[in-house]
């Protein structure tokens, strides 16, 4: 019997992502205001932001597999989430720029039939190369900024910006495959072994910025 596998996500990237191991599965967003309470640290802002995500869509169901996500930047003890304009974004690639960052990536799955859940917290360091306000302007101009955390993206044209990765590079990306597919495969989840989860050659990453 196949089990159904929902995303609790609107993000692209990890529907993206999801289809490396699960071929099949639906889209049900989850609106859940992303604001971090005092006093709450990355890890368990993520941690809480997926478990609502994951448990918002699971109680609309009877039966089913639920996965929610949450992606934050972390810096010097303070979360860096979505820019709220162009400024904000330029602040944050300011604060990045030749400085190693943690990337945090939070899931929780949960069965919605017994109300299984399992949650995890991953984190990965990127090191910024140092940019320029213009680099980073250009960059913002590219148009990747607005609708990720820490205002780059890793995968994208944000790739010239970093010196290099270290851990899951899908985690920065914003789904951590191999700990997700471990997971799935607790649940009886039949997913696929294929996969290149690895990021990209080095020599990809370096080069002049915009």
């Amino acid at each position: 019997m196949s089990i159904d596998i929902i995303l609790a996500s609107a993000s692209p990237r990890r529907r993206e992502l999801l289809k490396e191991i699960v071929p099949e599965f639906t889209l049900s967003v989850a609106d859940i205001p992303e604001i971090a309470e005092d006093g709450e640290t990355a890890r368990t802002f993520a941690l809480r932001l997926s478990g609502e995500k994951a448990r918002k869509v699971s109680e609309t169901l009877t039966s089913g597999i639920v996965i929610g996500a949450d992606t934050v930047v972390t810096l010097d003890g303070r979360i860096f989430c979505k820019p709220e304009d162009t400024e904000d974004a330029l602040r944050m690639l300011r604060e990045l720029s030749g400085r190693t960052h943690s990337v945090i990536t939070a899931f929780t799955i949960i069965d919605a039939e017994d109300g299984r859940a399992v949650k995890r917290a991953i984190e990965s360091l990127v090191t910024f190369k140092a940019i320029t306000d213009e680099d980073i302007r250009s960059y913002i101009q590219a148009g990747e900024s607005m609708d990720k955390a820490g205002a780059y993206a890793v995968q994208g044209v944000g790739r010239r910006l970093i010196e290099r990765t270290e851990g899951s590079y899908t985690n920065i990306i914003g789904l951590p495959l191999e700990e997700v597919r471990e997971v799935l495969l607790s649940f009886g989840v039949t997913v696929r072994d294929e996969g290149d989860f690895s990021p990209p050659a080095p020599g990809s990453l370096q080069g002049k910025c915009m």
